[in-house]
């Protein structure tokens, strides 16, 4: 539709065709909304987010890590592709349509999460609640908007890689650590491990000093600076009933009785990856100036 409308394929041809010639309007925004729906389903954003977490849950943990990172950048890049260079002229009319996807994505993700038992299926709605908050980025309709979510989906890709990083060295042959209860006494079978999965957990949970917090710090500022106050304070209060599923993470392996006491011993090598990405969230958490100007800079050269 999109096609028929402009007579383009080509993302700046599309957007210089909206902007020069006499187009059909209500065509175009079909096409739009069926774009818009594409790309809410490629980021497991709610109402089109009933994928993610049987296909979390049922992959093995190393399919599910992958899942959980590298295509979300993907759909992050093609999403600035399509409406911000292609589609930006249109900006007022799939605003609103990701105002009501960010909105319902951190509201289910968050309060869905708080009932799951299995932590990959927790770790997938989730997932669906940060990748609202990487859409309110693109509803302040600005590079700082923009680089901002750039920023966020960066930070999200690290926590996740950590998250599952964990989950794979507590797993072994014919067994997966999925569950929560798998995680109770953590800091007595390897107090290393139990320090990575907190930080990584309180990240996530937008507590400082920790990436997450000054991820979810940049996208509520370029919101706020939009005008959308009120969408600032629902996403705050949404983030802080997910905080709950988080903290209970850490609350199993610090305050509660292991079911096994086999030490947790990983590989030299698995040991100093997830030492890395686990240091590195708290380090670009406490100094999150040079990502997020690499950010700016990549918006900046791709518009």
């Amino acid at each position: 539709m999109i096609y028929g409308a402009t007579g383009e394929l080509h993302t700046s041809k599309i957007a210089e065709a909206i902007q020069t010639k006499t187009i059909d309007h209500q065509v175009l925004i079909i096409g739009l909304v069926f774009i818009v729906a594409g790309l809410a389903f490629k980021l497991s954003a709610a109402p089109f987010h009933m994928w993610a977490p049987d296909v979390y849950q049922g992959s093995p943990t190393a399919v599910t890590l992958f899942l959980g990172s590298a295509p979300k950048l993907a759909a992050f890049g093609f999403t600035i592709r399509l409406l911000v260079d292609g589609l930006g002229a249109l900006a007022a009319d799939w605003q609103g349509m990701l105002i009501i996807l960010a909105v319902a994505s951190m509201a289910i993700g968050n309060i869905v999460a708080i009932m799951q038992t299995n932590i990959k299926r927790m770790l997938a709605y989730s997932t669906i609640s940060h990748m609202g908050f990487v859409l309110l980025g693109f509803i302040a309709v600005d590079q700082n908007g923009y680089s901002s979510a750039m920023f966020y989906v960066t930070a999200y890709v690290l926590m996740t890689l950590g998250a599952f990083g964990i989950i794979m060295i507590l797993s072994r042959e014919g067994f997966e650590a999925e569950n929560l209860s798998d995680y109770k006494g953590l800091n007595q079978r390897n107090p290393w491990l139990a320090l990575i999965m907190m930080f990584l957990m309180l990240s996530m949970a937008g507590i400082p000093p920790m990436i997450g917090f000054y991820a979810k710090l940049s996208v509520l500022q370029a919101v706020v600076n939009a005008g959308f106050v009120w969408l600032a304070i629902t996403a705050v209060v949404l983030s802080l009933i997910g905080a709950f599923y988080y903290l209970r993470i850490i609350k199993l392996m610090y305050f509660e009785a292991p079911e096994h006491n086999t030490p947790v011993l990983p590989s030299f090598d698995a040991k100093i990856l997830i030492s890395v990405n686990g240091l590195a969230v708290l380090i670009a958490g406490v100094f999150p100036q040079a990502l997020m100007g690499l950010s700016l800079q990549a918006i900046q050269t791709s518009m």
